[in-house]
Order: structure tokens, then C-alpha cells, then sequence
């Protein structure tokens, strides 16, 4: 077994990624900085499970990996052979309003892990992209082999940008890299920005749920073990440095992958699939689209599926019980 260096880690994935990964036996670095972008205190609950259940395997490191002083100083005489980035600043509509933090949390907190792989000669570094690159491509489903040229979200551009800052690093080092372009994640530990939750908790109070662009959206809703799933199948299978086209195009050590559950579900669809679970109706407040969404997102998994052996097998009906089962207990209903 090795040891893997995970930034996020008290993050909804990278709670659930560390936790994979002790379970099977290798030793966790998790860097986090515990941001307030939403209540901290889920973060720390993460992480206090998270080390309760890995059996002395975890060490949690409290500090911000844009931060390169510290970050050096903090990964001083830590040996680690692989990084698995997931640490950003998440939220499209939240980079409308703050656009300064997704400047340094996700370029230079991605050129930071960059250059630690490089200096550190690691076997392979998995980052963390996203749908958002795709942004309004109207064909669907999406193919990591499509143009990505014209994101719609500060969020979506500083994804891309990343994918373009390893692929030179890939380039100039022969750092082998894998990009997963993550379609909407739901689940237990989930994020209460997003709307699994926000519907869950707005349902089960009695409050209206606000419903964009009338419903009339489709999301790819891809449950936290078949993400779990994807990104430890891309860890154990580092892109080979062989001159070879990778999915992405790159003829680098650099593939991309789409880790979605290749099924674009109408948000109303996942309402009624709430309402069900939760044994209660919606009182749904339609509200116009959004600045920065996208009407659909839609995950072509043809190349994860060959390379990684990746196999979705969770659709809303099982994915969402689940969740709202979990939020019950966190909340004591």
C-alpha cells in the first residue's frame, strides 16, 4: 500500500475519497483550510468521522495549499508517492460574486500542487475538473474530445485553465496526470450549497424550494460512490508516457475523464424523487435561469468505462433515499 497526499479532504469528495483509501490500506496526508465558503462545522464533522474510522492511517493537515510557504513547510519530511487534488473553491454562482478566491484556489493552489508533484517526482497526480468546462455545448452527451473553449462561470474557466497548466506540466516534466471532469455530486456528507440538500432541507422545514428556469433543466446526478469509485479506478492508472493519443487529446502523460452516471435526469424529476423520500410535497417558487448555469450537462463515460472499468450504478431512486435518510439523522428528524 502507499501513502496519498489528498487536498480537500474535508471536503464532501475528499472526505469520502480519504475514506476509501484507508479502508484499503494505504495512509492518508489530507491539507485543508476549513474555509467558511459554508459552515465549517460539517467540514470538521468530516474529518472527526473520517479519522475515527481509518485506524491511525489519516493525518490532517489545517492550512491553505494556495499558500506555497506553508504548503512547503507543512509537507517538510512527509513522504508521499501520490496526490489526488480536489481542494478548490467550488460554486458557480458564487464565482460571479467573489471571483478573487477561485483565482487563488484554483490556479494558484493548482500550480502549487503542481509544482510539489515535480519537485516531489510523484507517480501520478488526479486532479479534480469539472462539467462546467463544457458550458453551453448544446451536444449532448458531453465527450472529453469536445471543445472547451467557451465557459460560461469564472468556475468553469479556472477548471479549464487547470486542465491547460497540467497538460504543460505533462509536457515539461513528464508528470503523469489524470483531470476528472465531475458531474453533479450528491450524497450523505454532501454540500448544503447544492440542490439535493437545499431541496432536501427546504422540503422536510416546509419552505418553498426555489425552482431555475421553471425545471426545465437536466443535470447528470452522479452518486458519491460511483464519483469514490472513478477517482481511486483513475489513481491506480496513471495515463503511460507513450506518445499515444489519451482521452482529452493529449499525447502527453495527461488523460481526461468524464466521472458522471451517464443519465440526464429533468430537475423536476429529481424533485418528485425528493418529495417521495421525504413523504412530503414541494411548495416549488419557479424562478428564471440563472447567470452561469447551463440548461444540460449529460456525461459521455465511453473512455472511463475502457481505461478505468468505471461503472455507475446509482440512479436517483436509490442515490437520494440515502441522502435524505443520512440528513435525517444529522438532524435529528
Amino acid at each position: 500500500m502507499s501513502s496519498v497526499l489528498v487536498t480537500g479532504v474535508a471536503g464532501f469528495i475528499g472526505y469520502h475519497v480519504a475514506a476509501r483509501l484507508t479502508a484499503r490500506g494505504d495512509t492518508v496526508i489530507g491539507v485543508d483550510n476549513f474555509n467558511d465558503y459554508y459552515d465549517p462545522q460539517l467540514k470538521l464533522d468530516r474529518v472527526a468521522d473520517l479519522v475515527a474510522r481509518s485506524g491511525g492511517r489519516v493525518t490532517v493537515l489545517d492550512g491553505d495549499f494556495a499558500d506555497d510557504r506553508w504548503l512547503d513547510e507543512a509537507l517538510a519530511g512527509r513522504a508521499f508517492d501520490r496526490i489526488v487534488h480536489l481542494g478548490a473553491q467550488p460554486g458557480v454562482r458564487y464565482s460571479i460574486e467573489n471571483p478573487r478566491a477561485y483565482a487563488r484556489a484554483n490556479l494558484a493552489g493548482h500550480l502549487n500542487m503542481l509544482e510539489v508533484a515535480r519537485q516531489r517526482g510523484c507517480g501520478h497526480l488526479v486532479y479534480a475538473s469539472s462539467s462546467s468546462v463544457y458550458g453551453g455545448n448544446e451536444t449532448l452527451p458531453f465527450s472529453v474530445d469536445d471543445r472547451v473553449n467557451h465557459p460560461v462561470s469564472l468556475y468553469a474557466a479556472t477548471k479549464k485553465a487547470d486542465e491547460l497548466m497540467s497538460e504543460s506540466y505533462a509536457h515539461l516534466y513528464r508528470l503523469p496526470q489524470t483531470g476528472l471532469r465531475f458531474f453533479t455530486v450528491y450524497g450523505p456528507w454532501g454540500r448544503p450549497d447544492m440542490a439535493v440538500w437545499l431541496f432536501t432541507d427546504a422540503i422536510l422545514a416546509g419552505r418553498p424550494i426555489k425552482v431555475f428556469n421553471h425545471g426545465r433543466m437536466q443535470r447528470d446526478f452522479t452518486y458519491i460512490d460511483d464519483i469514490v469509485a472513478g477517482v481511486v479506478a483513475a489513481l491506480d492508472r496513471p495515463p503511460a508516457d507513450d506518445g499515444v493519443a489519451k482521452p482529452g487529446g493529449s499525447i502527453k502523460p495527461h488523460a481526461l475523464y468524464n466521472i458522471g452516471n451517464h443519465r440526464s435526469e429533468e430537475l423536476g424529476r429529481l424533485i418528485d424523487v425528493i418529495e417521495e423520500a421525504c413523504g412530503r410535497k414541494a411548495v416549488r417558487d419557479h424562478q428564471p435561469m440563472q447567470p452561469g448555469d447551463v440548461m444540460a450537462t449529460y456525461a459521455d463515460i465511453t473512455a472511463t468505462q475502457r481505461d478505468l472499468g468505471f461503472a455507475p450504478t446509482t440512479p436517483i431512486e436509490v442515490g437520494v433515499p440515502q441522502f435524505v435518510d443520512w440528513y435525517r439523522q444529522r438532524i435529528g428528524q
